[in-house]
């Protein structure tokens, strides 16, 4: 992957390609960025730009037969370790190295993927990964391992949060002081949730979020759509290429969690002294807690973000919202008054109360039920 087929980022790509070019090149980065900006093609394309000796970001200018591998992703010095549970092939100890083929694939069709994008690859979305102690010795074993080529070795941790306390201790020492030419590469969504001991040994690059025009032109090129709904597609991704590619295909989960979203709402107003609603709001969170618990914290997560988008367009910020609800029957400017001052820091609180309680493999059920009916009285709160 070459620096020319990342979307927009120029000024972290210029950076990137100085830093090997004056050989300045830091041992260990950590690369911050929300879902769809291109924290992971950045980091697969640095690397390939250091390991093929490349002197040009727009084509494969260096060692053809290097650049061949990494097409690929087989290149021998870089390494990848990423958030794995056990699944149906691989029952105990997972690591990365058993799920390469899995991950080759995923990178191949969609290499601005999430978390929940890879735990459907490799059919654990009802489960959590995490990268624990055993993949750190696995890290540990090939980094003190000479290089294959004689250059350097590139370690890219990707959705580095899911490491475990263990794992982060195991790695500590060698990500402070790595063998010679070693490149530790960390990836992440959420900066809170390293530890402060890794966090303090990377050097740190935050990438924005994608602007419209860059995911436009983008769209363009790869599906060869019309302008004009490629436009609109760009503002409703909200500067995540990944859920601009998913709104191309209608393949979007964002799509049943509108419907579970609407029904949840009507069901929560209806609720208030009416007996029937409660027992729907109950059925509906029975139906939700089946799905696998990443689901659920995707759901929630995108519940949070709805509710962000009915306060902007109440207190009249409207060119920040780019939610545009499918549903005929549901709109946003109906629903936006009822989220207010008054109550969307406690509606905020309970929703990320409630993704923390499933993170931690609370029961979902009950979760979910006392979330319901905690919303049922906030939205009938009165702004003043």
């Amino acid at each position: 992957m070459l620096f020319c087929d990342i979307i927009g980022q120029e000024h972290l790509k210029k950076h990137l390609t100085n830093s090997v070019d004056n050989g300045r090149i830091p041992h260990a980065q950590l690369f911050v960025g929300k879902e769809g900006v291109g924290t992971l093609p950045m980091a697969i394309a640095y690397a390939q730009y250091i390991l093929c000796h490349n002197t040009d970001s727009e084509n494969s200018s260096g060692d053809n037969a290097c650049n061949l591998k990494f097409n690929n992703l087989s290149h021998p010095d870089l390494h990848f370790a990423y958030p794995v549970a056990n699944n149906d092939t691989v029952k105990r100890h997972p690591v990365s190295k058993l799920f390469l083929e899995d991950w080759r694939n995923l990178l191949k069709e969609q290499s601005y993927c999430n978390l929940f994008d890879w735990y459907r690859q490799l059919g654990i979305d009802n489960k959590q990964g995490q990268i624990g102690v055993d993949e750190a010795h696995e890290i540990v074993k090939s980094l003190t391992l000479k290089s294959y080529e004689g250059g350097y070795k590139v370690m890219l941790i990707w959705m580095a949060e899911k490491m475990n306390i263990a794992c982060a201790n195991k790695l500590l020492k060698l990500i402070e002081e790595p063998p010679n030419k070693t490149i530790f590469i960390l990836i992440t969504e959420d900066e809170e949730q390293i530890i402060s001991t890794i966090k303090s040994r990377c050097q740190i690059l935050r990438f924005p979020p994608l602007a419209e025009n860059d995911i436009k032109d983008a769209l363009i090129k790869k599906y060869s759509i019309d302008e004009a709904v490629a436009t609109k597609i760009a503002h409703q991704s909200n500067g995540n290429f990944n859920k601009a590619c998913d709104l191309v295909y209608h393949d979007s989960e964002d799509i049943q969690f509108e419907e579970w979203f609407i029904f949840w709402i009507r069901s929560a107003f209806k609720a208030k002294g009416n007996k029937s609603a409660i027992h729907d709001l109950m059925s509906w969170s029975e139906e939700v807690a089946k799905t696998g618990r990443e689901t659920q914290k995707q759901f929630l997560q995108f519940c949070l973000d709805f509710f962000r988008q009915a306060l902007l367009y109440n207190y009249q910020a409207k060119d920040l919202v780019f939610m545009e609800p499918k549903s005929d029957n549901f709109k946003l400017e109906k629903f936006a008054p009822f989220v207010h001052g008054n109550n969307i820091m406690d509606i905020s609180e309970e929703l990320q109360d409630a993704i923390y309680h499933i993170e931690r493999n609370g029961n979902s059920k009950i979760i979910l039920t006392d979330l319901s009916i905690k919303l049922t009285r906030l939205l009938h709160k009165k702004s003043a």
